[in-house]
Order: structure tokens, then C-alpha cells, then sequence
């Protein structure tokens, strides 16, 4: 229980409604404990429900251990004194092996070493691994995720075991204080910025409707199952005063671009910016565009019939039908938080950070960068 002062019910019944999404300001009030009372309880763990471990009548006792002692300097077989324990074969020949083997293997030391082990918390990896630290540390401040990370590193290692972190390891490393090694700071740069984890809430509905769009069921099913290269999904990325940047992403390689819109976010601003953009690629790879219902695209008839690049229009209501680009827009939120005037904004500084992003492996690509996939696509155009 800690220092909260709640028994162990109260905090069964919290951690259940929080599991279900429920705020803690909502459990404050259906519950006795006050609203900080309930926060330290989520603090504590990072936001992650503890394990309770329960006496388990799976672990040896120090009886069974002094009769696998004789049973050693009796010369039996670990079969036999399975049987005798009730124990299965491999059970017994693991803790002769954990314990020294046959020759040193004592039922008191095997014990307390058993108890050592089981203790919790264990000293984290990265409070172990200084190296293994910094070099988390420093990814986590380009922007990687978590998990990002754990999934690259035993590509860059790929000799050295020791440098293996799993994502789960990281957050508790910033979340948890008791196994803080990780800077706090650095959870500035989750996309998220929480400093508990948190169940996901639902995407909210987007708004508005276009006249004579070619709407997404007309997508070619190349696009959908993003069997080709070259299908792209685009939306406005909005700042202060007007201002604002078009954030293009490629649907097979995640490969990102960013358009700066120096002359505001209106219909013609915004495709022509789009249209000068576009020109620049390989004709192979901008095959088609899926944009939401947003009233930037109420020309989008006389930019295909300019460029020959068909505009796909999402449902109404249906943001998520450009996932990709809605993916990217998060990412892009901690580079550009809400309220940023992007009218000082470069078109260099807005390349430097679609570089970064292109640069990141993706778990959707084998953890590969988009910079990679969207360069062999290139490679492969006549």
C-alpha cells in the first residue's frame, strides 16, 4: 500500500477502472480516496498495473531442496527424485544445474539463492549499463519511440546480447520513479508527453463534405493494399494566424514530405503549393492522393485535370481512412506543437525534419527508414 494509505482493495478496485479508460477524477468521485491519493497510486507504477505475486506452491521448499541434497550425495538420478517429490524431471535438473551441479549443489545455498533472485524489484538493465544508457538516451532525444529503439538495436549489435532492451523496459525506466534511470526529461519527447502510461481513447470524428469528390471506395485496390508505390495521402497541418504546412506521406514506404505554405492555407494556396511539389517526383511514383473532407481541397477537380494526379475524398466523418497521414501528423506534433506560427517557418527547416522522421525504422517495414524503402522505389523507376 505504500504511503497512499488505501487498503489493498481500493487499490484492486482503481487499477480495474482505470484499466477500462475510466479518469481518475471519475474514480475520485465514485470512490473514497481523494484525487491525489488515487494519482500517487497510478504514479507509483508508471500507470501500469502491478503483479500481485501471490505464495506460489510451484516454488521448491527448503525441505524438498535438502531432499534433493541427499538424493545428489546418494548418486540418484534426477528421475527418481522427481518421483519421490512429486516434482517433473526438468524441475529438478534445472535447480541442481542453477546451483553449482552435482558436486556443489547444498540445500541451504540453493535456497537463499532462490530467494535473491526472486526479489523485486530487480536493479533495471539500464541503471546496469551505462553504455546501453546513454545510447537509449540519445535516441529518445532524435524522437525514436520505445520501441523503435528495442527493435534496432539488435540490428546494430547483432554480436552483442548484453545490448538488448525491450520497449516495456524503457517506459517503466520514465514513468516509474523508484526505477527511474532515464533522464525524466526525455518523456518531453514521447509523442505523447505522458509521464504515466494511459489507455487509448478513441479518435474523434472529422467534419465537413466536398462537392463532386471521387471518394475513397474508387480507390484502385493497388492503393489499398498498398501493393504499388505511389499512392499518397496529404492534409494540412494546422498552425496560428492562418498558417499552416502540407504534410504528404507515401502509402507503401511511409516516405514523408512537408510543403510550406507561404501564401496561407486557402484552396489555390494550398494546390498550388501542392501542384509545384508534386512535379518534382517521378511521375511513376504519384500515381494518386487521398485527402479528407477539408475545404483546401474545394478545387480538386482543376488540380487533376492540371497535374493528372486523381484526388481520393475519405467518407465524411472518416479521418481514419488516411491513417498513415494521420499517424504522421502525431509524429509531427512534437516538432511543431499546437499553436505554432509556421509563417517564419523555412521550407529548409521543414526538410530537416521530414529527413529525421524518413530516417526512423518503422516496424511496419521489417524496421527498416522510409528513406530506404522510398529510395529502392526510386532506384526501380525507368
Amino acid at each position: 500500500m505504500g504511503q497512499t494509505g488505501l487498503t489493498t482493495e481500493e487499490h484492486v478496485e482503481i487499477w480495474r477502472r482505470y484499466r477500462t479508460g475510466e479518469s481518475m477524477r471519475s474514480i475520485s468521485r465514485a470512490l473514497r480516496p481523494s484525487l491525489d491519493q488515487i494519482r500517487r497510486v497510478i504514479a507509483a507504477t508508471g500507470g501500469r498495473p502491478p503483479r500481485w505475486r501471490p505464495p506460489s506452491g510451484r516454488r521448491l521448499s527448503l525441505a524438498e531442496r535438502e531432499e534433493i541434497s541427499r538424493g545428489v550425495a546418494a548418486g540418484d538420478s534426477g528421475r527418481r527424485m522427481a518421483r519421490r517429490l512429486g516434482r517433473a524431471p526438468s524441475t529438478v535438473s534445472r535447480e541442481i544445474a542453477r546451483n553449482g551441479g552435482r558436486h556443489h549443489y547444498r540445500a541451504r545455498r540453493a535456497s537463499a539463492a532462490a530467494r535473491r533472485r526472486g526479489r523485486r524489484p530487480k536493479v533495471p538493465k539500464l541503471a546496469q549499463r551505462c553504455g546501453l544508457r546513454r545510447l537509449v538516451e540519445d535516441k529518445l532525444a532524435l524522437r525514436w519511440s520505445p520501441q523503435q529503439i528495442a527493435r534496432w538495436l539488435p540490428g546494430a549489435h547483432p554480436a552483442e546480447p548484453e545490448w538488448r532492451v525491450s520497449h516495456e523496459t524503457i517506459y517503466l525506466s520514465l514513468f516509474v520513479q523508484p526505477r527511474g534511470t532515464l533522464r525524466k526529461q526525455l518523456t518531453r519527447y514521447l509523442r505523447t508527453r505522458r509521464k504515466v502510461g494511459r489507455p487509448r481513447a478513441p479518435d474523434a470524428p472529422g467534419q465537413g463534405q466536398l462537392r463532386d469528390a471521387v471518394y475513397i471506395s474508387e480507390r484502385p485496390a493497388e492503393a489499398t493494399d498498398r501493393a504499388v508505390p505511389g499512392h499518397w495521402e496529404g492534409d494540412l497541418l494546422l498552425g496560428r494566424g492562418n498558417s499552416g504546412i502540407v504534410t504528404l506521406v507515401e502509402r507503401t514506404t511511409r516516405f514523408a514530405i512537408l510543403i510550406r505554405l507561404p501564401h496561407g492555407r486557402s484552396s489555390e494556396a494550398v494546390l498550388d503549393a501542392l501542384a509545384a511539389r508534386i512535379r518534382t517526383l517521378p511521375r511513376q511514383l504519384v500515381r494518386s492522393l487521398t485527402w479528407d473532407q477539408g475545404k483546401e481541397m474545394a478545387r480538386h477537380a482543376q488540380f487533376t485535370i492540371d497535374t493528372g494526379v486523381q484526388i481520393y475524398i475519405c467518407d465524411p466523418r472518416s479521418p481514419w481512412q488516411r491513417g498513415t497521414n494521420e499517424n504522421t501528423n502525431g509524429l509531427l506534433r512534437d516538432y511543431f506543437p499546437k499553436g505554432t506560427d509556421f509563417k517564419p517557418i523555412t521550407q529548409a527547416r521543414l526538410d530537416a525534419v521530414a529527413a529525421e522522421l524518413n530516417g526512423r525504422p518503422r516496424q511496419t517495414l521489417g524496421w527498416v527508414p522510409p528513406s530506404t524503402k522510398f529510395a529502392e522505389a526510386v532506384a526501380l523507376t525507368p
